[in-house]
């Protein structure tokens, strides 16, 4: 007798992290830089009839001045605790601060290369897609580094789809869109690593032998290539010296850096940049700190609502189906527009936390305007400073700029790694980066110096750092190797 087959049931228990749909509203707004909180409040307020415009009743005079307490010279404040409460940051100290010192309020224009971020939408609304994967692969788009290329796991993708945007996917699916992505121009965005940022700009090539021989080398010999072993490659791949030669000087005219190759191609323009802050500082070393909510109207619940919900609540007894549904839509219109004040007090509050800490870490800078005193600084740090999520200030930097004393400052720009060197110093690579751009900038043209060469140099300055940092830092300043720039 045939044996049929069985299915097995099993009972499994799992912990999944899920937001409420208010949790997710305020990670949306958090991301929105002042222009396009602007928008998103004006379309709220045409959407839902129980929010208007104007002060609530019961909320005092505003003031429009915020000064954070990080004016005294001596002062030693080792976390945010020092000044800054559990508590909501009052009402009075989120409106606007958008005045100069002579009382002229004026938009700053920052001129800055074009996002490559509207230009990659546009091909993608050219294709056929699901509305499941243009979800995916616009939220790619936007975890793209400012150089194109994509850092973050797929996995950590995945995740952060599920958690704050409701998403379910897979990293086999992310890598299918992931794919598209890599199909658009420029050749190379997308990719994941240099050698892949590499091979795609190869594989749109046309097909002859120097293509093949190209992505030889990126595929078997890569290492070596990292390394400049060229004897081992044209003996691995049985390369004659003209083969190999030819196939290197194609390589190295490939850009490393697709996304801001695209800004450059599209050139320099004149943006009207509205920053989210206004950090000022006076000649007492005085720092004070608001948000620009110029044009962000104040949001308060429709008294009319309120009187027509008290009204149709009257009389419970005598009510009919439609008197019920009257007062459940009224109820429902009055939730939403107070999750949405909600939602945009708590973006408020998160971000002067977050602008304080930077300022705090980032105190030199502030008083001076030298880039030379910014510090090294990571997510990591102003999210235990902040007691916020990496994720959190992650969004706040993000397409957020601050006006300073001393020009309009992205916030990524106060971001930057450190280097620790043998006596336990902890340098900015931002400032070995401006060193060795100096280096570059005064050798001979005529006789270029090695990475070798100048890792000796930066030695001797007291920036004991080895070749091959020596040459990551010179390719993210976009400068080429030493026999190019003869």
């Amino acid at each position: 007798m045939a044996q049929g087959s069985r299915q097995i049931q099993t009972q499994s228990q799992q912990q999944i992290q899920t937001l409420s749909p208010q949790q997710i509203l305020a990670v949306k707004l958090l991301e929105l830089p002042a222009v396009e909180l602007e928008d998103r409040i004006h379309a709220e307020l045409l959407e839902n009839p129980a929010l208007e415009e104007g002060k609530e009743e019961s909320t005092e005079e505003n003031l429009t001045e915020i000064e954070s307490p990080l004016e005294d010279e001596g002062g030693d404040y080792d976390s945010l605790s020092d000044y800054l409460t559990e508590d909501d940051i009052p009402d009075y100290k989120l409106q606007e601060n958008n005045r100069s010192k002579d009382d002229k309020v004026a938009d700053i224009p920052f001129s800055e290369s074009i996002s490559f971020y509207e230009k990659l939408k546009e091909q993608l609304g050219e294709l056929a897609i699901s509305e499941h994967q243009r979800e995916l692969a616009e939220y790619l788009i936007g975890s793209l580094d400012d150089d194109g290329l994509l850092r973050k796991s797929l996995d950590s993708i995945s995740d952060d789809l599920a958690i704050y945007v409701g998403i379910s996917t897979s990293e086999k699916e992310l890598e299918e869109v992931l794919k598209i992505i890599q199909d658009f121009d420029p050749p190379g965005l997308g990719a994941r690593n240099l050698q892949e940022c590499l091979l795609i700009q190869i594989a749109r090539k046309e097909n002859s032998p120097l293509k093949s021989i190209e992505e030889e080398i990126l595929t078997k010999c890569y290492e070596e290539f990292t390394r400049k072993h060229w004897d081992k490659i044209k003996q691995k791949l049985s390369l004659s010296d003209e083969e190999f030669e030819e196939a290197i000087t194609d390589i190295t005219r490939l850009n490393p850096r697709p996304g801001s190759s695209l800004g450059e191609a599209m050139g320099r323009s004149m943006q009207q940049i509205i920053p989210d802050f206004i950090v000022e500082t006076t000649d007492e070393g005085i720092i004070s700190i608001s948000l620009n909510n110029r044009n962000v109207p104040e949001l308060r619940m429709s008294k009319d609502f309120r009187l027509m919900l008290e009204e149709q609540s009257k009389n419970k007894a005598n009510q009919n189906r439609e008197a019920r549904d009257a007062i459940l839509f009224l109820k429902q219109k009055m939730d939403a527009a107070q999750g949405f004040i909600d939602a945009v007090k708590q973006r408020q509050n998160t971000l002067m936390k977050t602008m304080q800490a930077i300022v705090q870490l980032q105190r030199p800078f502030f008083l001076e305007g030298d880039e030379s005193l910014l510090r090294p600084m990571i997510l990591k740090d102003i999210a235990e400073l902040t007691g916020l999520d990496i994720s959190t200030i992650s969004r706040v930097s993000n397409s957020k700029y601050a006006q300073t004393n001393y020009g309009v400052y992205s916030l990524k720009f106060f971001f930057s790694d450190g280097y620790v060197t043998e006596d336990g110093e902890e340098m900015s690579v931002r400032l070995i980066r401006n060193i060795l751009k100096e280096c570059i900038e005064n050798e001979d043209k005529k006789s270029p110096l090695t990475d070798d060469e100048l890792a000796e140099i930066l030695k001797e300055k007291g920036y004991p750092i080895a070749r091959r940092t020596v040459a990551k830092y010179r390719q993210q300043l976009n400068i080429p190797v030493a026999r190019l720039r003869k």
